[in-house]
């Protein structure tokens, strides 16, 4: 059937959209809660404009300034200018495109790669990851600085070795939707994952893994945590190429590759 004149035919990027729409679509919100919860907590600020929503951090490390693309932009320069209008001063950001890019260079960003987005449904039968570590839900300070620090050294984020507080785990990032997960080898923190519900998936982020640790396991038993933190509801996640092989033997299924990039 035609569609009459004048008719909206629907994209899946209207912002009215129930986040269900699409998986992706419901990634990207779930992603854009991510960046707004860690913005938050790092005390930073949450910008939300047409075709683009971002968490600024306003750090040294753009692992805590967050930009998602919302919907295909008309003009590339003119939403890069409107991001940059926005962007704290010695904050290096990633923008994040569920949507193929065209080359940003000439417009002062740096391309980061076309990482997989994985997903994994409620109805995925899989078995827990088998190791010898001690899997727990940080809770206590010590517990949250450990993670913390295994997620400086492990991922690594060199940006931040210097800090000795609390960026990413402080007490305002929200509790009641977001658990931090840290993995011991005795006493010694080796891994870390988080989980953050929202849009009706749990996104899966942080995961890092010491190079001690290696071989015992640590990095399919930390992403279990965080993918089973809610049982109700589908896990997402943004993985490296070289993580994909871990991620789908928990059930994780690659749905479409993203562009990242830096924005210095």
């Amino acid at each position: 059937m035609l569609p009459e004149e004048g008719e909206h035919l629907t994209t899946g990027w209207e912002p009215d959209l129930p986040a269900g729409d699409s998986l992706v679509r419901q990634a990207v919100l779930a992603h854009v809660a991510w960046a707004d919860a860690v913005a938050r907590a790092a005390g930073g600020t949450v910008v939300e404009r047409p075709g683009w929503s971002g968490g600024f951090g306003g750090t040294s490390s753009p692992m805590l300034n967050w930009v998602l693309v919302t919907e295909p932009p008309r003009d590339w320069a003119a939403l890069i200018g409107d991001i940059r209008d926005y962007q704290p001063a010695d904050s290096p950001l990633l923008v994040i495109s569920p949507i193929p890019t065209p080359d940003l260079a000439p417009m002062g960003l740096s391309l980061v790669g076309h990482p997989p987005l994985m997903w994994r449904p409620t109805s995925t039968i899989t078995t827990e990851p088998a190791t010898k570590l001690d899997v727990r839900q940080a809770v206590s300070p010590t517990e949250l600085v450990d993670a913390e620090r295994v997620l400086v050294e492990g991922y690594p984020l060199p940006e931040l070795a210097e800090d000795s507080g609390l960026n990413f785990y402080r007490p305002e990032l929200p509790t009641e939707t977001c658990r931090v997960f840290v993995a011991y080898d005795g006493v010694t923190p080796v891994a870390t994952s988080v989980a953050l519900s929202a849009a009706g998936a749990t996104v899966v982020e942080n995961v890092a893994v010491l190079p001690s640790a290696r071989g015992l396991g640590a990095g399919a038993a930390i992403t279990w945590a965080a993918t089973v933190a809610w049982t109700d509801q589908p896990a997402v996640l943004i993985a490296s190429d070289d993580g994909q092989p871990v991620y789908e033997r928990l059930g994780f299924l690659r749905l479409v590759r993203w562009t990242c990039w830096m924005c210095a």
